[in-house]
Order: C-alpha cells, then sequence, then structure tokens
C-alpha cells in the first residue's frame, strides 16, 4: 500500500505501477506473479475506487511514459500492474493485492508524469 497526497489547484498525470514479476530481472524470487492494482480515494466520507488494472499489456505509450519519468523496463509480456492517471488534488491510495488471493513479493511505485 502507498499513499499519496496531490496538492495544488490542477490535475496532474500520474504513472502507478503494481511490480511483481518484473522484479525478477533484479534476482527476486518469490515476487507476487499475477499484481491487481487499485487506485482508491475518499469522496464524503466513502472509500471510491477510482481505477484497477491486472497485466498492463506491453503498450507503446506506457514504455515511452517510463521512460519518461525515470523508472525500469517492464517485459511486454509480464503480468505487472500499471496505470496512467490523470488526477485532481486529494488523497490518494495505490493498493497491490495478488489476483486469486496469491502472495508474494511487490512493489508500488507512483511517479509524476510531466
Amino acid at each position: 500500500i502507498a499513499g499519496f497526497v496531490i496538492s495544488g489547484s490542477g490535475a496532474k498525470t500520474l504513472l502507478i505501477r503494481g511490480v511483481g514479476p518484473g522484479l525478477n530481472q533484479f534476482g527476486l524470487t518469490g515476487t507476487l506473479a499475477n499484481p491487481r492494482l487499485e487506485l482508491h480515494t475518499t469522496v464524503n466520507g466513502t472509500d471510491v475506487t477510482v481505477a484497477t488494472n491486472t497485466g498492463w499489456g506491453g503498450t507503446p505509450a506506457l514504455t515511452a511514459a517510463f521512460a519518461q519519468v525515470g523508472a525500469f523496463n517492464l517485459p511486454a509480456t509480464s503480468a505487472d500492474a500499471v496505470l496512467m492517471v490523470s488526477l485532481e488534488p486529494g488523497s490518494y491510495t495505490a493498493q497491490v493485492s495478488g489476483v486469486g488471493g496469491t502472495t508474494g513479493i511487490a512493489l508500488v511505485e507512483v511517479y509524476e508524469v510531466p
């Protein structure tokens, strides 16, 4: 789980990643094989799911965003989860869990896309 706050008066574009199998390239074992990334906020005291992703799909647009923010590359066919979203100021939580209740090591990353 990673919590973050967007301040200011306008929306910001963020790249949010839930990396499990992409960590294998660094020699880690026991990684979360199929991560599910959920982005949450609170509206009027109620938890709201803003976006979800499983399997980022290897798209050229996301690959370009990785390079733009300095994030390490993910294999195009990996099951890692990635969101690129435009968010208004407020408090948010990015949560990574395993599809089907699986467990393992995962990394949550949040980058502002210029």
